[in-house]
């Protein structure tokens, strides 16, 4: 099952990766969505289930890294969760569905889907996404995933919903590595292909045969840049 066709925001611009952070403005926060937008490019964000059910804005399995504080996100009572703030700002931890209200029906976003809790873990994160791209109607969203089984929820349940497959080194060469790609993509059935920019130009082959389109992560030099040229676009990280 796939959407009627790709969509073209999905190249239309560059993607700010986790936003335009830099400085005092922590990755995946509003206020770096707000600078991206404000720049004129797309978004893209990671997306993690907290215990309550809800998607948050939230790369790390654990919170040591951005907050400060440890422990597991998915652990977090309500409250302990309200009460984290990013790398020493004052900028909260965003829910999905408040990104979704500023990037609203212009500016491209890209969610990639994180879920460390197996087949069930991943099926909620899922319904969850799904639930508040429905309550954001007309947003400019796709999801994307390293694991295929995250498109095929979407392929099964959302097929409107614009999904690609993450792809990094691991799939870089040797007939297993290509038997196991081809496996993921089957199952997947995505409507692009992301892959890591290093992996380029020999990666452009894969969407090609499949005529999907190509975009490439994390571009952060002029020598990533050139390699990039490969794709149909990018997702990027501004030097601090």
């Amino acid at each position: 099952m796939r959407a009627s066709a790709p969509r073209d925001f999905l190249t239309d611009r560059p993607f700010a990766h986790r936003g335009l952070h830099k400085g005092g403005v922590p990755e995946n926060s509003l206020a770096a969505v707000r600078d991206a937008i404000a720049a004129g490019y797309g978004v893209e964000c990671d997306v993690r289930l907290s215990r309550d059910g809800i998607a948050y804005v939230f790369h790390d399995r654990r919170t040591d890294r951005l907050t400060g504080r440890r422990g597991r996100f998915a652990g977090l009572a309500a409250d302990m969760r309200q009460a984290l703030r990013l790398m020493g700002s004052e900028e909260a931890v965003p829910s999905l569905s408040a990104l979704l209200a500023l990037t609203g029906t212009q500016t491209p976003l890209l969610i990639e889907l994180k879920s460390d809790d197996g087949p069930h873990g991943c099926a909620r994160l899922c319904a969850a996404v799904a639930r508040d791209l429905s309550a954001h109607r007309g947003a400019l969203a796709a999801v994307m995933s390293f694991d295929p089984l995250m498109c095929h929820w979407f392929a099964r349940h959302r097929p409107d919903v614009a999904r690609g497959l993450v792809i990094g080194r691991r799939h870089r060469t040797g007939i297993t590595a290509r038997r196991d790609l081809a496996l993921a993509i089957a199952r997947a059935m995505p409507h692009f292909i992301a892959c890591d920019v290093r992996d380029l130009p020999k990666a452009r082959a894969i969407p090609r045969r499949r005529r999907l389109p190509l975009l490439c992560w994390t571009v952060r030099s002029a020598r990533d840049r050139l390699r990039a040229h490969d794709a149909d676009q990018i997702i990027f990280e501004m030097a601090s």
